[in-house]
């Protein structure tokens, strides 16, 4: 009987080593595909300075001056530029109006006075180049949006055709005079839209509108996701609930 358990003890000392061994193996291919699931997770998330455009544009586009004092003084340690701040409030103007982008820039210089007392020296960056392109601003607009929408535009909808003028506001104007400015990227300006037009609520068709923009111009499904979880610290939760309820009819939309 000695010898039989002598015998087979290398054959289950050999057995248990490779009963760990494939333990083991389990164990750094499970913690390697977790980091590896991890990493893109963090490739894809917003950075800090894309999650202060969100914040800003949505306080701004509410009148929260208080709350938007703070989501500044976030931005700008985050090393947003004071020249791309100040293009954020000016972006935004064409969707919550002239009233809410002024003090919005009010703010801002209340916050660059307070930094300055306090020895904080805040990059500035470039300012806007200006646009010498002497053509038809109503044609340059009309390809932006192109751009943007990622086809010929086909047609005009119902209100462009009851206000002419209206149309040619918007070429002229807001795809022309301010998407065309180099700031902020098509990318950049189409987060601070979304922002404004989910935070001011009941503008679904807006919305629907330039999450497919924002889409078109390289914002992930999953970074749209997270945009709408940002909202939740700026925003009304009806204004959340719609704007997710929109943005998961977009995306569906996108797969079928």
């Amino acid at each position: 009987m000695k010898l039989k358990i002598f015998r087979f003890k290398p054959i289950m000392l050999l057995r248990s080593i490779l009963s760990t061994m494939t333990v083991l193996v389990w164990v750094v291919l499970f913690i390697s595909c977790q980091s590896i699931a991890q990493q893109a997770t963090s490739d894809n998330a917003l950075s800090n300075q894309e999650k202060s455009i969100i914040k800003i544009a949505s306080h701004t586009a509410q009148g929260n001056l208080s709350q938007l004092k703070d989501v500044l003084n976030e931005g700008l340690d985050h090393k947003l530029t004071v020249n791309e701040v100040k293009e954020i409030l000016v972006h935004l103007y064409a969707y919550a109006g002239f009233p809410r982008s002024i003090r919005g820039l009010q703010t801002l210089l209340e916050v660059l006075e307070e930094r300055t007392a306090k020895g904080i020296d805040d990059e500035w960056g470039p300012e806007a180049t200006t646009i010498d392109d002497s053509s038809s601003k109503y044609e340059r607009g009309k390809t932006v949006l192109e751009e943007l929408v990622g086809r010929p535009l086909d047609g005009k909808p119902e209100y462009q055709k009851f206000s002419p003028e209206m149309d040619r506001f918007l070429k002229e104007h807001l795809f022309a005079d301010i998407f065309e400015r180099d700031v902020l990227t098509y990318k950049q300006r189409e987060l601070v839209t979304i922002s404004v037009i989910a935070s001011l609520g009941s503008l679904e068709p807006m919305l629907r509108s330039h999450l497919n923009l924002s889409l078109n111009v390289g914002w992930l499904s999953e970074q749209l996701i997270e945009f709408t979880e940002i909202l939740v610290k700026t925003t009304t939760e009806d204004n959340v609930l719609a704007t997710k309820t929109v943005l998961t009819e977009v995306l569906k939309s996108r797969t079928e």
